[in-house]
């Protein structure tokens, strides 16, 4: 019988996963994900602090991008600490109540992600079809009204995911299949009925992701009809290319997010190597590549840290 069967329900204890029978590679492994941990923290921070420093960034598409910088800081914390306590120091227990925190967060803000990519394809659709309302539209109290009802929606959306799993029983093996806790992982290790839990899930997924998805593709479909119909094709080019940093962030955010889902929902028989490294991408390459992209991609924004740190 597990051992979260045979103790106190508040004392019961999860194992987190890492890279099964390569145990006599996790100090090596733990390397990269220090070098990810480290460069995630630092990149999103200075993002942060050059568009709060500097009042010529203070406009709608750096606004949604320090939006995102603070998401991807918040998955960082919240993800990297568990995985590098397995790698460095072997550390694979992890609590109920602590688990169930931390899948809290991690829908929580990977739902934030998804509304904060859906307005900036709001912002370059703004830009490129409506360019001479795009001031009156993207006003600095419109954009925060925008911003509360998304955290509104995610705060709502993940809340009920630890109440949905506190009243289980676990009866059975209680070993996760990533280095962090999710919904879809927890509530398989359940010896009752988690028909609820995988109906509010899938709808959770539809609702948020699903739709942000499907309004962020219609943006673009939009976008580019436009762009078609610009005569010139230098500017087509240039219209079109202050879209790309977004799309990387979305396809970043997006792909892995869907296979994650697709392999918890009907890929039992997949490789665990596979999956753990599809759950690494989708928390940990989005926070690490999205300020690189960013600052190489932005001109003004580059400008400008490369202008603080010569200084």
């Amino acid at each position: 019988m597990s051992a979260v069967n045979d103790t106190n329900f508040n004392s019961a204890v999860f194992l987190l996963t890492g890279m099964l029978g390569k145990e006599d590679v996790h100090l090596w492994v733990s390397i990269p994900f220090c070098l990810m941990y480290i460069i995630s923290i630092v990149g999103n921070s200075v993002i942060l602090f050059i568009i709060k420093t500097d009042p010529s960034l203070h406009e709608p598409m750096y606004i949604f991008l320090s939006m995102l910088a603070t998401t991807d800081l918040g998955l960082s914390v919240v993800t990297i600490p568990t995985i590098l306590g397995i790698y460095l120091f072997n550390s694979r227990e992890i609590s109920l109540n602590a688990c169930f925190a931390q899948l809290f967060f991690i829908h929580f803000l990977a739902k934030i992600e998804s509304s904060v990519l859906l307005l900036m394809a709001f912002d370059r659709f703004i830009a490129i079809c409506n360019p001479l309302r795009y001031a009156s539209i993207l006003t600095l109290p419109r954009i925060a009204k925008m911003g509360l009802v998304f955290v509104l929606r995610g705060v709502a959306v993940a809340l009920p995911f630890p109440f949905l799993l506190k009243r289980f029983r676990y009866c059975r093996d209680n070993v996760l299949s990533h280095s962090y806790c999710l919904h879809q992982d927890v509530m398989k290790l359940a010896c009752s009925d988690i028909k609820v839990n995988t109906i509010y899930g899938m709808f959770t997924t539809v609702f948020t992701l699903g739709l942000d998805s499907l309004l962020i593709f219609l943006s673009y479909m939009m976008i580019l009809k436009t762009v078609l119909s610009i005569a010139s094709h230098a500017e087509s080019l240039r219209a079109l290319n202050t879209c790309v940093s977004h799309l990387c962030a979305v396809l970043l955010f997006y792909i892995p997010d869907i296979g994650l889902a697709v392999i918890h929902r009907f890929g039992n028989s997949s490789s665990h190597l596979f999956k753990i490294i599809l759950g690494y991408v989708y928390l940990l390459v989005p926070p690490l590549i999205n300020p690189i992209v960013y600052s190489v991609k932005s001109k003004h924004l580059r400008a400008r840290i490369i202008r603080a740190f010569v200084k």
